[in-house]
């Protein structure tokens, strides 16, 4: 799994690095705030009076089931479960 996923990340970051190197600190630059947006969003979430406390007790049990189940929505939209 892990060198088939390399393997992706590999097909795609080499032509697009390859294309214009004068590109590679913008695309390191959108990556990095981005990155930064998940992680003030995910904080403001957890820090939420409502969902927050819920989040911080339950949330190491719901995360395994969120990811497979997000893991298995994307294998059925890229139509690879049919085979």
């Amino acid at each position: 799994m892990t060198i088939a996923n390399g393997g992706d990340n590999l097909g795609v970051y080499i032509p697009l690095f390859a294309g214009d190197a004068s590109m590679v600190p913008f695309y390191a630059g959108v990556f990095g705030v981005l990155t930064a947006l998940w992680c003030f969003a995910g904080y403001l979430l957890v820090q939420n009076r409502m969902v927050g406390a819920r989040i911080r007790r339950h949330g190491h049990v719901a995360l395994p089931f969120v990811l497979i189940a997000l893991g298995l929505w994307i294998l059925a939209d890229a139509r690879v479960l049919l085979a």
